[in-house]
């Protein structure tokens, strides 16, 4: 079979991701047209900006969601014959029923570079929303108090997170990261302190709200209970007896050290907000009811932060991203097999003047979802300052 041309190239990967686009148009259709009954999200498209950031890390998330069936060849298999493969090279005897095509070639252990990336996005897109997640799940509930209530609490928590950020990040990393770390109890010991502040979270949350509501309370705390610590023991300890949450040993290190390194600096961003927004009459009016100061801080408080912390929280995405690039370029990610793009990156640098495409088809999708991200955040500003 002869190499397919660009066109060809082209037209084959954009039906490759046809269920990606049958997913973004019924998103935005759907988006659009219920825009002004979905808060926060539905103004995001009367901002440009906005939307092309959407439009691109949803584009991404679909990519992860479907990759099973976008991709072509399986991300670990190689091919005979097709050791740095060029676009279109067609594979030489591939097995019945096999894709013909490398649509983007081959790397050097002669393994789909298109796949790669594809399964790349779910790699990424499995660690970084979660890990930001949980570190602002405890930088809000250590930072709230400590803006909240302040004193001696304020001065031994701030020490503690200027402690972790004295050190370079990504010198911490390395450190969080290395294999005679992982050889040792310490990520399954800090997995476990900072994987169960998530469920007393929501805990303290409904309890504070239905205080006065005894059945509701105990309904919501008790679900909370079931399912927190059946996560929890699954993804801290891989003890979960159904088998249904469990994180390899090299992805729960990873996540862990996501977590530690970005928490101080949600607690600091958290903790400064509370200090404004606890001066505000509402806050005051709250007190002069008699309100607890938990609930004060989690339905008073954090509501009304939850602008400043939403756009946070998308840039930290991208810099989670940006992190587990870097691990991965310097093979500490989740495991040297991975298809992340870090690693993908990595393997092809080697040969990057002869072909450059190895490196580049990783290097362009990191870069477009970290962009998508940073887009995304300036529309969520843009539109949060209007309130």
């Amino acid at each position: 079979m002869e190499p397919l041309s660009w066109f060809d190239i082209i037209g084959r990967i954009l039906w490759q991701f046809m269920p990606v686009w049958i997913a973004l148009v019924l998103t935005f259709a759907l988006s659009i047209t219920y825009r002004r009954k979905l808060g926060l999200y539905g103004k995001l498209f009367d901002s440009r900006i906005g939307m092309v950031g959407f439009a691109i890390v949803a584009f991404w998330l679909f990519t992860a969601l479907f990759a099973d069936f976008i991709a072509t060849h399986d991300p670990l298999a190689q091919g005979r014959g097709m050791r740095n493969a060029w676009p279109g090279d067609p594979m030489r005897r591939a097995a019945e029923g096999a894709y013909e095509y490398y649509l983007l070639g081959g790397d050097t252990r002669a393994r789909d570079i298109f796949s790669r990336a594809v399964m790349g996005a779910r790699e990424v897109l499995m660690i970084a929303p979660f890990a930001a997640m949980i570190s602002f799940m405890i930088g809000i509930s250590l930072g709230l108090p400590a803006g909240y209530i302040g004193g001696r609490l304020d001065t031994g928590l701030t020490f503690v997170a200027n402690l972790v950020l004295a050190f370079p990040v990504i010198l911490l990393f390395f450190l969080l990261v290395a294999p005679e770390i992982q050889a040792t109890a310490i990520p399954t010991v800090m997995a476990g302190v900072l994987f169960v502040v998530p469920v007393l979270f929501f805990m303290v949350l409904f309890n504070s709200r239905y205080y006065i509501q005894p059945f509701k309370r105990n309904i919501y705390v008790g679900l909370v209970l079931i399912f927190g610590f059946w996560a929890y023991s699954g993804l801290a300890f891989n003890a979960d007896p159904l088998g249904f949450w469990g994180m390899s040993p090299n992805m729960l290190n990873v996540f862990v050290a996501v977590v530690f390194v970005n928490a101080p600096t949600v607690f600091r961003i958290v903790r400064g907000i509370t200090m404004d927004i606890k001066t505000r009459d509402y806050v005051a009016a709250a007190q002069t009811r008699g309100e607890g100061p938990w609930y004060i801080m989690l339905w008073e408080i954090l509501p009304n932060a939850r602008g400043p912390l939403i756009v946070d929280f998308c840039l930290r995405i991208g810099y989670t991203t940006i992190l587990l690039g870097t691990l991965g370029f310097f093979g500490l990610g989740v495991s040297p097999e991975s298809p992340d793009w870090g690693s993908t990156i990595n393997d092809g640098r080697s040969v990057l003047r002869s072909h450059p495409h190895l490196a580049l088809v990783p290097a362009l999708s990191l870069m477009s979802l970290v962009l998508g991200l940073n887009l995304l955040a300036d529309g969520l500003r843009e539109e949060s300052l209007k309130d």
